[in-house]
């Protein structure tokens, strides 16, 4: 009776064998030295503990590369921290509820560097009514500052928000904020917007993270509270 024939021996049977057999060098360590490599860093041939050296220093170059990363965004997010922390300190010491709108865009302008900022409030008290922050906004403005449970960042479209900006011929890039009680992704109406822009077009990009603009809103509701319910 014909035997079936043996199947040939593969590249991964072999490397199956020696990874299941660690004592395999210990038993054959001559070839520890006789087995050559190519070389990534050139055509030269190179032993086997060469090439794992070499292997082993790029892993370490690796996590370097990722521990300096690492640092680099801890520094970059202490200094945001820290000015996240003035700037609503800032607003703590407001005495005048009618100085509070301007204090947030000031603050917002210079310690997080946005070129134009404006805010609108609706709803407040009847004493600020006649106020330059509580003036000019149309229903429409109103509706779609509620429809939104998250900042838009993105190219300025003909929104009626911009034309609250000192030049809005130059916002080429905007991010608008509603301002709610509560958490900004709260299904409740908004009381009001902030409108950030940059003559940069990838300052506020579709694409980018909101969480920041998340935070910097719902402390600007809070200080701005003080307006609606005095």
């Amino acid at each position: 009776m014909n035997q079936a024939p043996i199947p040939p021996i593969t590249e991964d049977d072999i490397a199956n064998y020696l990874a299941n057999t660690p004592d395999f060098f210990e038993r054959h360590a001559e070839l520890l030295g006789a087995v050559q490599l190519t070389s990534p860093h050139g055509n030269r041939a190179v032993s086997l503990q060469e090439r794992q050296a070499e292997m082993l220093r790029e892993k370490i170059k690796v996590l370097e590369h990722r521990v300096m990363d690492m640092v680099r965004h801890g520094n970059e997010n202490m200094v945001i921290a820290d000015r996240l922390q003035r700037w609503a300190r800032d607003l703590f010491m407001v005495q005048s509820g009618r100085a509070i709108p301007a204090t947030i865009a000031a603050g917002i302008a210079t310690q997080f560097m946005v070129p134009q900022v404006a805010i609108k409030v609706w709803g407040v008290d009847a004493r600020y009514g006649g106020e330059p922050f509580a003036d000019g906004v149309s229903d429409d403005a109103k509706a779609f500052a509620s429809s939104l449970t998250q900042p838009y960042c993105g190219v300025n479209s003909g929104f009626e928000a911009v034309t609250w900006l000192d030049d809005p011929a130059v916002a080429m890039s905007i991010a608008l904020i509603p301002l709610r009680a509560g958490a900004i992704t709260s299904p409740g109406p908004a009381f009001g917007m902030l409108v950030l822009a940059s003559p940069d077009p990838q300052r506020f990009s579709s694409g980018m993270g909101t969480d920041f603009l998340e935070r910097l809103a719902e402390l600007a509701s809070a200080a701005l509270s003080r307006l609606r319910h005095e």
